[in-house]
């Protein structure tokens, strides 16, 4: 027997002003502490639907999807991944769900691989090497 299918994670790749915000969760996945505002696609949703409700509830901002960046299965942790780039509507990025998040943080180039210091999926790579300052 094999096991159902666990749900796509939808992550929002939120570029600001030329930084990319990402959030610290409290207990880390494999290697991963630093990562995108993501969570479980639910079922009924859009990958898109999924990531821009996933950064309000982590980050509090209303954040509007505007294109996909791909998908894949994440190499430590073996979920389906699917990125979406996100641009922020309103609010102030902040820790939505204190139980899950330690913290929020906008990075620029220069400082993104003090948080992230992994290779990130070639197409999301690309976006950030296209935005970042």
């Amino acid at each position: 027997m094999t096991e159902p299918a666990r749900p796509t994670i939808a992550a929002a790749v939120i570029i600001e002003e030329g930084r990319l915000l990402l959030v610290r969760r409290r207990v880390k996945e494999g290697q991963l502490s630093w990562q995108f505002p993501a969570g479980e696609v639910e079922p009924g949703e859009t990958d898109e639907e999924a990531a821009v409700r996933e950064a309000n509830e982590e980050t509090t901002l209303t954040v509007r999807a505007t294109h996909s960046l791909g998908s894949r299965v994440h190499p430590n942790t073996g979920r389906t991944m699917a990125y979406v780039a996100c641009d922020r509507i309103s609010g102030t990025a902040e820790v939505g769900d204190p139980e899950e998040l330690a913290e929020v943080a906008w990075c620029d180039r220069a400082t993104l691989t003090d948080y992230v210091p992994y290779p990130f999926f070639g197409p999301v790579q690309e976006y950030l090497d296209a935005t970042l300052v």
